[in-house]
């Protein structure tokens, strides 16, 4: 009893030391203008599986050959590393793809941010005839002709009668999970001073002190603001995208796009909307010319890049689903040569 009372005694002793170290490892977090990546909590086990399905569904095109995954590719950073995407009849789209990973960080989807939502976001390329090239009404035909999907809609949502909101609510719960966390800076963050070398802390704060943390900030390092491509000096570009001002009409809104996202930025080349910096150091020269008004000599620019690299999270592990088989009165898809 005595040795209880003395080991209590003890505790509480240390119990004062243990919070306070706690509550400043908190605080030094939150004093960083990069926050850790949480991990995914998934609420709906079976809505996220359905979810995956579709994301992985070529059916959804309507030549039966695109899916969500053909230019958001979990093998390659979420992105296809592509200019610009092939889609229907191998049209090129007017902009690049941007990464779905931890795509529900963002402060709205697409470049432009058009869309407010992921589960907006989803509706688009299916009905865009540079893309999917189908409409809602066939792929939801395509959709209500498959029996296992039926049932699996029935499972989920309660009922058998498929519409294109639970389509994308499905695809947005499963894009939801698509979080990369525990990344070396990340454990860095959380206290792990070893997890970054001499070069990779040297890159980190030349990147907050020349002030790319102005736009690259929060836990996805970027994807929560809108800002002007060229701000101190004109960016030159043969891209036809002009931003927000393809949404809001507005002519001061030109030439802004969303702030990317940089985690897992060194999985995404090449780089910007128009991708017009083909590796990450030629993309960080760039920013600091166009944005900063800064040139970056050799050594910061290498020092920025080893920092970037750092941001490589843990990529999602996704098993491929086995995908339901078409009944007779499935629609055929329209191939394209």
């Amino acid at each position: 009893m005595e040795q209880t009372m003395k080991s209590l005694r003890y505790f509480s002793m240390l119990l004062p030391l243990f919070t306070a170290t706690v509550v400043h490892a908190a605080a030094s977090i939150q004093s960083e203008p990069i926050q850790p990546i949480p991990k995914a909590v998934i609420k709906n086990p079976a809505m996220v599986e359905l979810g995956k399905k579709l994301f992985f569904e070529p059916r959804l095109s309507k030549s039966g050959f695109i899916s969500c995954n053909s230019c958001h590719n979990l093998s390659t950073g979420g992105s296809d590393n592509l200019s610009s995407s092939i889609g229907d009849h191998w049209q090129q789209g007017p902009i690049r793809s941007p990464t779905v990973l931890n795509s529900s960080m963002n402060v709205a989807q697409f470049w432009d941010g058009r869309a407010k939502s992921l589960q907006e976001q989803a509706s688009g390329p299916i009905a865009n005839p540079k893309e999917m090239a189908s409409n809602h009404v066939l792929a939801l035909d395509v959709l209500r002709s498959i029996p296992a999907y039926v049932n699996e809609f029935d499972k989920v949502f309660g009922h058998k009668q498929i519409t294109m909101q639970e389509v994308t609510q499905a695809i947005a719960a499963f894009e939801e999970t698509l979080v990369t966390p525990d990344s070396r800076f990340d454990l860095w963050l959380k206290g792990n001073k070893k997890a970054l070398n001499t070069q990779e802390l040297r890159g980190y704060q030349t990147f907050k002190t020349a002030g790319c943390v102005a736009c690259h900030n929060g836990p996805a390092v970027g994807g929560n603001s809108f800002q002007k491509m060229g701000l101190v000096a004109p960016y030159h570009t043969s891209n036809p995208a002009q931003g927000r001002a393809g949404v809001t009409g507005k002519e001061a809104d030109r030439m802004s796009f969303k702030v990317p996202s940089l985690r897992n930025v060194a999985l995404r080349a090449p780089y910007f909307h128009d991708a017009g910096a083909p590796t990450l150091e030629a993309a960080v020269t760039t920013m600091g010319q166009l944005q900063l008004g800064r040139s970056f000599n050799k050594q910061e620019v290498a020092d920025i890049v080893a920092f970037l690299h750092t941001l490589t999270g843990k990529q999602p592990q996704i098993v491929l689903p086995v995908l339901p088989a078409s009944s007779n009165n499935t629609p055929r898809p329209t191939p394209f040569n």
